[in-house]
């Protein structure tokens, strides 16, 4: 009898054990070479062992590792005025991934309710499709039953509504809603975007009734889509935004950023982390930016987007057949399968690239930002295989 696994049965892994990376390749034990764009679902921003933020990391780790925000955090300073300095934001705290900026985000908005004598208001409007994270609260607010099932009774406050029907929203508020929570684009979901005319929507009914807009932008920021945030595409500021993925470079990092207005009610022991904000995520946070933010960064995430963009949708007019649709925005892609999405990612793993999977039948296709065009050409490549392959399956069986 073979010996029992010593890991929670809770992951279905691929059989693949990668031993380095380098940019957007990774390379397993045996030397086998896989171009990776699912880069560890959106997080690996930068690539994989890039150069710069290796050294702030191994710099940083010859000093201090860890103090715990009882005392002050140099680094942290910085990453927050460079944060708040590139957005809407005054005020950041810092978490160890995006589950925890969530929970940050959806406490300080009920926090600001509270504390401007709104007690009644902890409700948060949300969307069908949507992914927050795995914690009690988080997946109350995505509302998945697969995620809800075996944990007892869905955490209170959490009011569900159709994505992008503005009257939906409308029609749920009540005298007890604190806020409305969106991903720009929804990744597990379904790589769905809400249109710039929905987002502007929300902004305006937030306004109207004196609710807080809260974005999750954990997936969709940090430059994913072009911009260094999602929302900007639409011209529309949140109150509260939750960022990680992408911001840490791989290293375990998220932020929760809000407006001085909307933190007001975050008083001193209100909230608190003891490993948020530490010194080796603050040195890889602010090197991550460093990149990042460099002048002509964001048009190369951008340029290089257009030439993926127009090769995938030569691809879905090839293979009809396997490919329905081509969705999502930036280096934050998904592919619409016509055929059952896992049979096609079989095919493509085959082919030696790495992608994710995603909610509606979709593939997600979500390079490291410092892919180059060649590379992006090299990986429609390797997809037009797969789909040649999931065709040529396809016919053997009818």
């Amino acid at each position: 009898m073979a010996e029992a696994a010593p890991l929670y049965d809770t992951y279905s892994r691929a059989p693949l054990r990668f031993e380095r990376g380098e940019g957007v390749w990774l390379i397993t034990e045996t030397g086998e070479r896989y171009l990776d764009f699912g880069a560890g679902v959106a997080v690996t921003s930068v690539g994989h062992s890039h150069p710069h933020v290796v050294g702030a990391l191994k710099d940083q780790a010859e000093k201090v590792w860890h103090l715990s925000n009882i005392y002050e955090i140099p680094g942290q300073e910085r990453l927050a005025k460079r944060l708040t300095d590139a957005t809407f934001a005054d005020k950041v705290f810092f978490t160890n991934s995006g589950a925890e900026a969530l929970e940050c985000a959806i406490k300080t908005a009920r926090r600001y309710q509270y504390s401007k004598g709104h007690p009644e208001r902890f409700h948060i409007i949300t969307f069908e499709g949507a992914f927050h994270g795995r914690t009690l609260a988080t997946i109350a607010a995505g509302g998945q039953e697969k995620y809800l099932e075996g944990f007892g009774p869905k955490a209170p406050g959490f009011d569900q509504v159709p994505f992008g029907d503005i009257e939906a929203v409308r029609a749920a508020i009540t005298d007890a809603t604190a806020g409305i929570l969106i991903e720009p684009v929804q990744g597990e979901g379904g790589v769905r975007p809400a249109t710039k005319e929905f987002m502007k929507a929300l902004r305006q009914l937030c306004d109207e009734k004196g609710l807080l807009l809260i974005l999750d932008e954990v997936q969709t920021g940090v430059g994913r889509t072009g911009k260094l945030f999602a929302h900007e595409w639409s011209g529309v500021t949140p109150d509260i935004m939750a960022v990680a993925k992408g911001i840490g470079g791989g290293f375990p990092l998220g932020a929760c950023l809000a407006t001085a207005e909307a933190a007001s009610g975050m008083k001193a022991g209100t909230h608190g982390s003891t490993y948020g904000g530490n010194p080796l995520a603050m040195a890889v946070g602010n090197a991550v930016l460093d990149v990042i933010l460099e002048e002509g960064f964001l048009q190369h995430v951008n340029d290089v987007a257009l030439v993926f963009r127009q090769g995938l949708a030569s691809l879905k007019d090839r293979f009809p057949d396997v490919m329905e649709d081509i969705r999502g925005e930036g280096l934050l892609l998904g592919v619409k399968a016509a055929v059952p999405s896992a049979e096609l990612l079989q095919e493509i793993r085959a082919a030696n690239l790495l992608a994710i999977p995603a909610g509606d039948n979709v593939i997600r296709l979500l390079p490291p930002l410092v892919v180059t065009a060649d590379e992006a050409r090299e990986g429609l490549g390797r997809l037009e295989r797969a789909a040649e392959n999931v065709r040529a399956k396809a016919k053997k069986t009818a």
